[in-house]
């Protein structure tokens, strides 16, 4: 046999190898963290999707959707237990995110197509009517308020008013890094994903972490609260890249109906924040819908709901007032 022929063979071997391996070491990685950190809500079926939601409190309902690569560990790591005495708490799950399925045609290692924030809002509301929801209060943070938008555009008569925090809501400039674009492709789904989800130690997570609080530092124990390796599941990662690296087509058609809402909307948004800049984002929004009220946060980063609680919950009881709740 020519030593080429043999090379090739080698080559070859070694890249089954290899492939086998990250496969084995990513749903070995993923089972570990799925027992570790198992849901902590209750599981909704919409039309065939599973949707995980947690439920605390009582009162006026007050509807919780959390950012890109999140789920609503986010909001219980302490927000949740300062607003269950005066609202009935509903956080959820987006859809292909912490425990919550993806709809019948998304999903599929070989499909990169990606819900569209509409789809999302329906299948969170009807999750939400099956549990007796009615004219909530939407909290919607980062990519969750391009979501909580699409709800109130869904049903503007039956949403009692927004706080948005961090808000993605208008057009911007140019586009996402580089590793979206690839992880949202094929080729990302079936090779950048899996080396992720087998090789990322947990000091890049953490670091990761710290660029979405800065310039404010990530509380203590959050990074364990909202176990980040669950966002590092091969079926998380692809929900993640490919919604979010199709999120501005989306957001170009919706930003020209903002000014049809009518309900109140409370804007927090941080001075520093360089993820969801405010003046791309909050500025704008703050004088397209007519009964918006942006508060701008000093100092503060993409995490105000953490950084500055006691503003957030001022704005969501200010939005109850408005809205009649209180």
């Amino acid at each position: 046999m020519p030593l080429v022929v043999k090379s090739m063979i080698v080559s070859i071997l070694f890249v089954l190898v290899f492939v086998v391996v990250v496969r084995w070491r990513a749903a070995s990685r993923e089972a570990n963290v799925e027992a570790q950190f198992p849901a902590t809500g209750q599981f909704v079926e919409v039309d065939g999707t599973k949707i995980h939601l947690k439920v605390i409190g009582q009162g006026p309902d007050l509807v919780l959707i959390h950012g890109a690569n999140g789920s609503l560990r986010d909001f219980t790591f302490s927000l949740v237990d300062r607003l269950k005495a005066d609202f009935r708490v509903i956080a959820l799950d987006r859809p292909g995110l912490g425990w919550s399925d993806r709809p019948s045609g998304y999903g599929s290692v070989f499909n990169v197509a990606a819900e569209p924030p509409a789809l999302q809002a329906r299948l969170l509301q009807a999750a939400s009517d099956k549990i007796g929801v009615k004219n909530p209060i939407v909290i919607g943070h980062s990519y969750g308020g391009t979501i909580a938008l699409a709800w109130a555009l869904e049903r503007p008569d039956q949403t009692a008013g927004l706080v948005l925090l961090g808000a993605a809501t208008n057009p911007w400039e140019g586009e996402l890094g580089w590793l979206y674009r690839v992880n949202s492709s094929l080729f990302g789904s079936l090779i950048t994903i899996p080396l992720i989800t087998a090789l990322t130690p947990r000091g890049t997570i953490a670091k990761a972490l710290g660029e979405i609080f800065t310039p404010q530092a990530s509380p203590d124990g959050y990074l364990d609260h909202i176990s980040a390796h669950m966002t590092l599941r091969r079926s998380t990662q692809r929900a993640n890249a490919q919604q979010v690296n199709t999120l501005k087509p989306y957001i170009i058609q919706m930003h020209t109906r903002y000014s049809s809402l009518t309900l109140p909307v409370e804007i927090l948004h941080g001075t520093q924040d360089i993820i969801v800049p405010l003046e791309v984002h909050a500025k704008p929004l703050s004088q397209q819908i007519p009964d918006a009220v942006l508060t701008r946060l000093e100092g503060v980063g993409h995490m105000p709901h953490h950084a500055d609680p006691e503003a957030t919950l001022s704005a969501i009881h200010r939005v109850a007032a408005r809205a009649g709740l209180r």
